[in-house]
């Protein structure tokens, strides 16, 4: 079972930062989750929410923001918010790289810099997973470059998310662990979905999981099961 880093080592240091992306590498993860949004200037920017005011000591909505507005504010009172390029640079290809798609129309821009990256780095194509709640955005992604590996985000249970994987081609299902059900996940791995759970942050379940045929975890303190 793989380890993923949710928002870097979101536990540990500040979520979607790059130090705490540099915490998740210096323990050995096997991949580390970020979340995308565009900002005003059009660049892609690392951070969860639609707006600043919960992680930084702004406030206001990411796609109202420029680049230079947000490099003006800080995460704990000491880390900027992250340029998807500074991530991909800082990573370079040490882990794979699960980019949950935030924002609306960051599918083009997500697949464009990908591309970019692909043919100028050592990342490999295999390297990446899209993934998203909001499946219409899947399928932008799709309708550009239908090799990207896809994740279907659900809040759901996994049964319900089968019938979209199923229309995406996607590459994996990625339910949370509330909602997760050891006989939904043998059925959608039986159709050939890997299986990636999220956030799970308690030892016991881990432990659980591992025992599973669950491809990753998606957690928050990667240092509890690494």
């Amino acid at each position: 079972m793989k380890t993923f880093g949710h928002r870097g080592a979101a536990g540990l240091v500040a979520e979607n930062t790059l130090a705490s992306i540099s915490k998740a590498l210096e323990l050995g993860v096997d991949g580390i989750e970020i979340d995308v949004h565009c900002c005003k200037s059009g660049e892609l920017v690392v951070i969860h929410d639609n707006s600043v005011d919960r992680t930084t000591n702004g406030v206001g909505l990411i796609k109202n923001l420029t680049l230079t507005e947000l490099k003006q504010l800080f995460i704990d009172g000491k880390y900027s918010i992250p340029l998807l390029t500074e991530v991909l640079d800082i990573i370079d290809a040490q882990c794979q790289l699960n980019i949950e798609l935030k924002g609306s129309g960051t599918a083009r821009p997500v697949v464009d810099l990908l591309r970019e990256y692909l043919n100028n780095s050592s990342w490999d194509k295999s390297d990446f997973i899209i993934s998203s709640f909001d499946h219409d955005q899947l399928f932008d992604v799709c309708s550009i470059d239908n090799t990207l590996k896809i994740g279907v985000l659900t809040e759901e249970t996994i049964a319900d998310a089968l019938v979209i994987a199923k229309s995406l081609k996607a590459y994996s299902i990625h339910p949370s662990i509330e909602k997760f059900d050891s006989e939904e996940a043998l059925l959608a791995i039986e159709e050939g979905f890997a299986i990636y759970v999220w956030t799970v942050n308690d030892k016991s379940e881990m432990d659980r999981l591992s025992r599973l045929n669950v491809e990753a975890i998606i957690t928050d303190f990667p240092n509890f099961a690494l």
